[in-house]
């Protein structure tokens, strides 16, 4: 009988495996729970490669339904350290870190000690939803136990500390008490967050605690001290790095010499900036549309439109392709420059190129061709911007209906206005105190009130001017033709 079960189990096995080689899940399902409910013994190995097989298709609903069936299943079905660790990562990522704790305790009263995989792997799930002290307890307690972390540990915790500001806790959890040896990247987290929190002597001290140990900087350690240098335009300092890194023979990245170029322009260093760019980047086939965007957004803030205006050009003669930065840095400038046409000109090309301006950039747009008075491009504007799939809301509408307000196309907005209602996009306050300004300003009386009953009931209120002159017309006109909506009628 029981070579009869023997052969029965792995006819079962065979077919589960090969509807998991052709894909056919729900099928291998089907048979492994037809086999868990015959006579033949389901082994921990039979448990351990289904969680496998459900974690690897991310069917982690049923991850935790087969874990729970294997555990009081006795002696012989005890998950394997594998399937424990597939199975609090599943429980780790989906942020079920208080069931991933008892899985955890779970794991040592079934015989199976927790191993540097799973501590490390529930110590990642804590930091995520942020449960910082207790994953601190969770490495105490891996340390206190004999498990020295290694490399994937380290960077769970100092990266999961250091993102929210306890550097000082990860170097000391580390390299303070336990003298770890680890990757140059866990390095640079802890770096990165000493300079985040202005401490560049730290910072360099842990890059001379990794030279002695063997573990040299890399491009990245460079470049996040030449990040901080430039943001605190310590500009001496971060070209001294510069030259230490050509002397070592590290190739600077794009990275690396923009962050000096950025330094220089916070400076108003902009021909500096633009000559390294020229004499370094150019020459190592390095210069990128990074690099370019942050010397015009310098030389438009300097209020030197024309010049940025001259690299934009420079850009298409290098081959280098604007993006949207570039545009909206020069529409911005442009508008700013009462050069609305150019500023149009270039939202043409933008689009022309598939670069498709957001809703701020073509609000923005809008806005200043209505102030400007040349409410038929704006409107034109407005259209393109719908054309795009770009929703325009309340502020986009606000705009364009206070420019036909002001140029006494009143009906023109109620048009819009009623458009806004219809698309189920609530005016605010603003647009209702927009319409019923144009409206008075049209002697379009009895609709501003219709309109400001509206208002009201939204619960807005006007304020003094335009609640004074809409209550000085009533005044003046008769009831009964305000009842009519005779004189005021559209």
């Amino acid at each position: 009988m029981y070579r009869a079960l023997g052969k029965q189990r792995l006819i079962y096995r065979s077919l589960i495996s090969n509807y998991v080689k052709t894909g056919l899940i729900d099928k291998a399902l089907q048979v492994f729970d037809e086999m868990s409910q015959s006579n033949c013994r389901v082994f921990s190995i039979d448990y351990n490669r289904i969680i496998g097989v459900l974690v690897c298709h991310s069917r982690f609903e049923l991850v935790e339904l087969y874990y729970d069936a294997m555990v009081p299943k006795g002696i012989g079905a005890v998950p394997d350290m594998w399937a424990y660790n597939m199975y609090l990562n599943v429980l780790c990522s989906e942020s079920l870190v208080d069931i991933a704790l008892s899985v955890l305790v779970n794991m040592s009263e079934k015989g199976r000690d927790p191993d540097v995989v799973s501590y490390t792997t529930v110590i990642s799930g804590l930091m995520r939803v942020k449960q910082i002290d207790q994953a601190v307890q969770m490495w105490q307690s891996m340390i206190q136990k004999g498990i020295r972390p290694d490399a994937n540990a380290c960077r769970a915790l100092v990266l999961g500390l250091c993102g929210v500001g306890k550097t000082d806790l990860a170097y000391e959890l580390t390299v303070g008490v336990m003298k770890l040896d680890f990757s140059t990247s866990v390095y640079n987290v802890l770096i990165n967050g000493f300079c985040k929190a202005g401490r560049l002597d730290k910072a360099q001290a842990i890059m001379s605690f990794m030279r002695k140990n063997g573990c040299p900087p890399d491009l990245v350690t460079y470049n996040i001290l030449l990040n901080y240098c430039c943001d605190k335009l310590m500009l001496d300092e971060a070209e001294k790095l510069m030259k230490i890194m050509e002397r070592n023979g590290m190739q600077l990245d794009s990275y690396s010499y923009n962050q000096i170029i950025k330094g220089f322009c916070k400076a108003n260093l902009i021909e500096k900036a633009y000559m390294l760019m020229v004499r370094k980047m150019e020459t190592k086939g390095v210069v990128d549309v990074v690099s370019y965007n942050t010397i015009i957004r310098a030389l438009c803030k300097g209020l030197r439109v024309k010049r940025a205006y001259e690299l934009f050009e420079e850009m298409g003669v290098q081959g280098i392709r604007p993006d949207i930065i570039t545009f909206t840095i020069l529409i911005k400038a442009f508008l700013r420059d009462g050069n609305s046409s150019l500023a149009k000109t270039l939202l043409d090309k933008m689009t022309e190129m598939g670069l498709l301006p957001d809703r701020v950039l073509y609000t923005t747009t809008i806005d200043h061709m209505c102030k400007i008075g040349r409410i038929s491009m704006a409107h034109t504007i407005f259209c393109d911007m719908i054309e795009h799939k770009i929703t325009p809301d309340v502020v986009s509408y606000n705009a364009i209906i206070s420019g036909f307000c002001k140029a006494s196309r009143v009906c023109e907005a109620m048009n819009l206005f009623e458009q806004m209602q219809v698309d189920d996009l609530c005016p605010d306050e603003v647009t209702y105190k927009l319409i019923i300004g144009g409206l008075l300003r049209e002697n379009k009386l009895s609709l501003a009130c219709t309109v400001w009953e509206q208002m009201m009931d939204k619960g807005f209120t006007l304020d003094r001017d335009i609640s004074e002159t809409l209550i000085n017309a009533i005044s003046s006109e008769d009831l009964s033709s305000i009842s009519n909506g005779k004189g005021g009628k559209m």
